[in-house]
C-alpha cells in the first residue's frame, strides 16, 4: 500500500553482489538510500562468477562457510533464451565478439551482469573480497519497531573484522551454493569417491570410470550427457523412472547410459545397491541433488529459521513480519523468470525503507503466510518446495504491490516454449527451436527497441 509519509534515507547493507544484490543496490540508491554491498569474491556475478579452483572445497560441501560460491560447471549454458533474461530496463542484448547464441554459455551472462554494474555505476558501492561473518540486531526487543543491525565482516586479505551498524540489511546471497544431500545407508563409510555437483567442473577426471549420477534434474541430465562421452558407464539414479521424451531419446542413443531407481544402500567395497535390488560396482557417486537455503552469518534470535527447506516466516517470500522492513531477502523464490522478479522485490524493499509504501500489519502478514502454508499442505507439496513459484499470475500480483510492470506476454510465452522444447529435445533445444514468431514479437517490444535508461547521479 502507498504511504503518505515523508520519504527518508536509510543506511543499508546488501549482502552479495550477484543478480539480486546488484539490482537491490541499484533500486535502493535510486530511492535515495546510502548503500554498502559486501561481496566475498573479487568481482560481481555471484553464482555466475565461474570458479575453476575447487581443490580446497569439501567434496560434499558440509562446511558452515564454503570456500567456493559458484556451482557452475565449465560447459553450462543457459536453460532459458536470452530474450526473457535481463532486467526490464536493461535487455540482455547480443554483442558482437561475444557469445551471440540465444542460449549462451555462463560467461556471457556474467559479462551482462558486469555491463549492468558498470552502466549503472554500482561498483563504487561494493566492497569486494569481504565476507560477512555475523549479522545481528542491535539492542533487540520484541516490542521494538525500528531495528538497527550490527554487521561484522572480514576482508579476505587483511583478516581484520570490521563492525558496522546499519538501518537495514538486504540478504541477497543466492541459494545454489550449499549442497543438499540425500540420506543413504552406508554413505558415511563408502570408501570410493563421492562429491556433489557443486564442485563438478569438467568431465576429464572421470574418464573410464563407472559413475552413478544421483538426481535427474537439469544439472543431472546435463552432466550425465557430458560424462557419457568419456566414462565407461553412467548410471542416472532417480526417484522416478518416468522421464521426459528428451531424456528417453538420450538414453536410447547411448549404450553406456542407464536409468536406475533410487539408491538403497552403499557397501564399503564400492557396491551400489538400488531400490529394485540391482547393483553395480562404481568408482564415483556424483550427487546432483540440489541446494539448501542457509544463512550461517544471520542471527535473528530464532525469528527467521530454515526448516526442511523452508525459509520463514516470510511475507511474500521477502519480509519476516517481525523484522520488516529492516530485514529483507531478495532472490529466495525459484522456478520464476528471475531477473524481473528480483527487480520487483528490490523496488518494494527500497520503497518500504524510504516510507513511500507500507506493509500490511503484522497480523495481516502472518495470516497471509499461514494461509499460503495451508494451501501448500492441501496441495501435498513438501516444505522444501515452499519457494518454488512456477506461477506467472503470482509474479504479476507481486508486481502490482509495487506498481511494477507485469511480465510481458511474449516473455511468458517464450519461457513456456523453451520448457516444452527442452522436454522433447534435450540435446538440441538450445540450438534448434520453433518459436520464431514469438522471438519476433519480443524483439519488436519496447524492451528491445528503447535504449536503457540513463544512469542516475547522486
Amino acid at each position: 500500500m502507498v504511504s503518505d509519509s515523508i520519504t527518508v534515507s536509510k543506511n543499508v547493507c546488501v549482502i552479495g553482489a550477484g543478480p539480486s544484490g546488484l539490482v537491490a543496490a541499484r533500486e535502493l540508491r535510486k530511492e535515495g538510500h546510502s548503500v554498502v554491498v559486501l561481496e566475498q569474491k573479487h568481482d560481481v556475478g555471484g553464482q555466475w562468477l565461474y570458479e575453476s579452483n575447487i581443490e580446497n572445497e569439501d567434496p560434499l560441501g558440509k562446511k558452515k562457510f564454503l570456500e567456493v560460491h559458484s556451482s557452475i560447471y565449465a560447459s553450462l549454458r543457459l536453460v532459458s533464451p536470452r530474450e526473457i533474461m535481463g532486467f526490464t530496463d536493461f535487455p540482455f542484448l547480443v554483442k558482437k565478439g561475444r557469445d551471440m547464441r540465444r542460449f549462451p554459455g555462463h560467461r556471457e551472462l556474467w559479462l551482462y551482469l558486469k555491463d549492468f554494474c558498470d552502466y549503472f555505476e554500482l561498483r563504487e558501492m561494493i566492497r569486494f573480497n569481504t565476507r560477512v561473518e555475523h549479522v545481528s540486531m542491535l539492542d533487540y526487543s520484541e516490542f521494538k519497531e525500528d531495528f538497527k543491525w550490527i554487521v561484522k565482516s572480514k576482508n579476505n586479505n587483511e583478516k581484520i573484522v570490521v563492525e558496522e551498524v546499519f538501518d537495514a540489511v538486504v540478504v541477497a546471497t543466492g541459494h545454489y551454493s550449499h549442497p543438499k544431500l540425500p540420506s543413504i545407508k552406508g554413505m558415511e563409510t563408502w570408501k570410493r569417491k563421492q562429491m556433489h555437483s557443486h564442485i563438478y567442473r569438467v568431465p576429464e577426471p572421470f574418464r573410464n570410470e563407472v559413475i552413478v549420477v544421483v538426481g535427474n534434474s537439469l544439472s543431472g541430465q546435463d552432466i550425465s550427457m557430458e560424462l557419457v562421452e568419456i566414462a565407461n558407464e553412467v548410471h542416472l539414479s532417480s526417484k522416478s523412472l518416468d522421464v521426459t521424451l528428451g531424456l528417453s531419446k538420450v538414453i536410447s542413443k547411448h549404450q553406456n547410459l542407464h536409468l536406475r531407481p533410487q539408491i538403497e544402500s552403499l557397501e564399503e567395497d564400492g557396491k551400489v545397491i538400488f531400490a529394485d535390488g540391482s547393483h553395480i560396482i562404481a568408482d564415483t557417486i556424483l550427487y546432483c541433488t540440489g541446494y539448501r537455503y542457509t544463512f550461517p552469518f544471520l542471527d535473528t534470535k530464532g525469528i527467521v529459521v530454515v526448516e526442511e527447506g523452508r525459509v520463514g516466516p516470510l511475507y511474500e517470500h521477502t519480509f519476516p513480519p517481525t523484522l520488516a522492513p529492516s530485514l529483507s531477502f531478495v532472490g529466495i523464490p525459484r522456478k520464476i523468470i528471475g531477473f524481473p522478479f528480483f527487480e520487483s522485490q528490490a523496488k518494494w524493499v527500497a520503497q518500504l525503507l524510504s516510507g513511500k509504501r507500507r506493509l500490511p500489519s503484522w497480523d495481516e502478514m502472518m495470516l497471509s503466510i499461514k494461509e499460503f502454508y495451508h494451501s501448500r499442505d492441501v496441495a501435498s507439496l513438501p516444505h522444501h518446495n515452499t519457494h518454488d513459484i512456477a506461477d506467472f499470475e503470482y509474479c504479476d500480483r507481486y508486481a502490482d504491490q509495487v506498481g511494477f510492470p507485469r511480465l510481458e506476454e511474449w516473455r511468458k510465452e517464450l519461457c513456456l516454449s523453451a520448457l516444452v522444447n527442452a522436454d522433447e529435445n534435450l540435446e538440441t533445444y538450445r540450438d534448434s527451436w520453433d518459436d520464431h514468431h514469438l522471438l519476433q514479437q519480443a524483439l519488436q517490444s519496447p524492451h528491445f527497441t528503447q535504449l536503457p535508461v540513463q544512469p542516475f547521479s547522486m
